[in-house]
């Protein structure tokens, strides 16, 4: 008997706190929820196919164009769908939990002469996820927030455009039948990730009834 399966995927600016986010609400999952199946992942994958290469041209220590930026995104995502996600998704009531996704494609890809519907076509086939939540962070939060990181990414001078560029790209996506909600990460650790469970409760099974 086939369970459902939940493909839930984070994004964000950097210093929204999605990624301390995702493995909290995995420990709650498993260790509170009682959810068997569960797999924390995140893009670009740098274990499979152009994910050292994407790592090197974040920390800008080689110079791609944003073309073949997209093209690697793309075939970085397709081996992460092949090997690890559509695999771990079969039907046995799995949960997988993605730190970016499409999202961030559509965002830091659609510049320098492409546009979201050339990144989407790149990325044709690609499976949508069940819910995606975006960690909304004002400007001031995240620079107090990526304060005293040692190493400057791409895009970190670009904070407010970027978020901008989100709100834009989540619009595109919501009118081809992805499913989003925004959630205020301004907060503690603890508020924000109250506002991911309630969010992702209507997608979990039962919880486990107590003795």
């Amino acid at each position: 008997m086939t369970k459902p399966d939940f493909f839930l995927v984070l994004e964000g600016l950097d210093g929204s706190g999605k990624s301390e986010i995702s493995r909290r609400l995995t420990a709650y999952l498993t260790e509170q929820r009682g959810v068997n199946r569960v797999l924390l992942t995140y893009e670009p994958y740098d274990p499979f196919v152009a994910g050292e290469y994407l790592r090197q041209a974040l920390r800008k220590e080689i110079r791609v164009r944003n073309h073949t930026l997209a093209l690697a995104y793309a075939l970085n995502r397709a081996d992460h769908l092949d090997r690890l996600v559509n695999p771990f998704l079969n039907g046995d009531g799995g949960i997988v939990i993605c730190d970016r996704y499409l999202l961030s494609s559509l965002v830091y890809q659609s510049r320098d002469g492409l546009s979201m519907d050339d990144v989407m076509l790149l990325n044709a086939g690609a499976r949508t996820p069940d819910l995606t939540l975006f960690m909304e962070v004002t400007p001031e939060t995240t620079r107090q927030r990526m304060q005293g990181r040692a190493v400057k990414e791409l895009f970190d001078d670009q904070a407010e455009e970027m978020r901008q560029q989100y709100h834009t790209a989540i619009r595109y996506l919501e009118a081809r039948g992805h499913a989003f909600r925004v959630i205020d990460a301004n907060g503690t650790i603890d508020e924000v990730l109250a506002a991911v469970i309630a969010a992702v409760t209507p997608y979990l099974p039962p919880a486990p009834l107590t003795p």
